[in-house]
């Protein structure tokens, strides 16, 4: 699901729809440091990574929202309450484990089954506009029939069994999807597979507010040319080492190893992770949590002025 902190100032103000606008940190040095960057103010190339002073230069008319703060660091209590609204709307059709404060595993194996074995689309002109916008990995690329294609392949008769629960899968997702927009004015983007892994990695693929499918089919071709850092778990010291000394700079790279060859190197565990991992095979289950792990916040370094206060310390709360 993707961010909703530069959403939710929207929604308290109205009039900040369609603006390019931006969070940002409560100490004001050159601005304050930007936390949350709105779709509007990206496409002016306002990045995180800048300072409010900075984004204003890049993009002039963009809007600027302080964080609100509270015993000196920053008061979460609002996005914990838009959160719990969206995971509120989630859980009603399968088992939910909330990530983080914008970000939620949802598993609808059960309502998936159901619709299939019940109610499957069994026609294209049956299926509601919002899942015949799906992106579906594999499908011809053709931008004038996308919708015709998707339309045809979520209601496919002569589908395997799996590729109909992902394809119900897609239409609960975008049903659900249309509740949020329309009960909460927070939009998400959504990756929809066979586990937690592949999904992960296509939820912010066609962003905004879209939704990507991954068919069985194309699991080997996402793979075959993601780079070793963009797995989540490899972008430290296990993805280097599979650079530095295996040469490995894809997960399709990895292929070529044997299990036993990746065992020998990094041990049983994680060299059977890394083999399992380059076949797109995860079992790691959805827990059934409502509430994220932690939520954090963090000062950022306020330049000089932290060398005359504590105010460069950071600050770490943990749930």
């Amino acid at each position: 699901m993707s961010t909703w902190t530069a959403s939710m100032f929207k929604r308290r103000n109205p009039a900040l729809r369609g603006q390019p606008t931006a969070v940002v940190q409560y100490n004001g040095w050159k601005g304050g440091g930007l936390i949350a960057v709105s779709y509007e103010a990206r496409g002016f190339g306002v990045k995180r990574s800048m300072r409010g002073d900075e984004a204003k230069r890049v993009c002039p008319g963009i809007n600027l929202v302080q964080v609100p703060v509270a015993r000196g660091k920053a008061d979460l209590n609002l996005y914990r309450s838009a959160g719990a609204e969206v995971v509120a709307i989630l859980a009603s059709k399968g088992k939910c484990e909330r990530a983080s404060i914008d970000e939620v595993y949802l598993d609808l194996t059960d309502a998936a089954n159901e619709m299939v074995l019940q109610a499957p689309p069994d026609s294209p002109e049956g299926i509601f506009m919002e899942a015949a916008k799906s992106n579906i990995l594999g499908l011809p690329a053709d931008a004038s029939e996308k919708e015709k294609n998707v339309r045809a392949w979520l209601c496919q008769s002569e589908a395997d069994y799996q590729d109909k629960l992902l394809a119900c899968g897609a239409i609960i997702v975008a049903q659900l999807r249309v509740r949020v927009l329309e009960e909460t004015q927070f939009t998400c983007s959504a990756g929809i597979a066979h586990n937690k892994m592949l999904a992960k990695l296509v939820s912010g693929m066609h962003k905004p507010a879209q939704q990507t499918v991954v068919p069985s089919s194309s699991v080997q071709d996402l793979l075959a040319s993601l780079p070793v850092k963009k797995m989540k778990q490899l972008g430290g010291k296990l993805g280097s080492s599979l650079q530095d000394d295996l040469g490995v700079e894809t997960i399709g790279d990895l292929l070529s190893f044997t299990e036993e060859k990746l065992q020998e190197q990094y041990g049983v565990n994680t060299g059977t992770w890394l083999w399992k991992t380059a076949r797109g095979i995860s079992g790691e289950e959805v827990e059934d949590r409502l509430l994220p792990k932690s939520h954090g916040c963090g000062k950022t370094f306020p330049g000089p002025r932290a060398l005359k206060s504590k105010a460069g310390w950071i600050n770490y709360v943990k749930n």
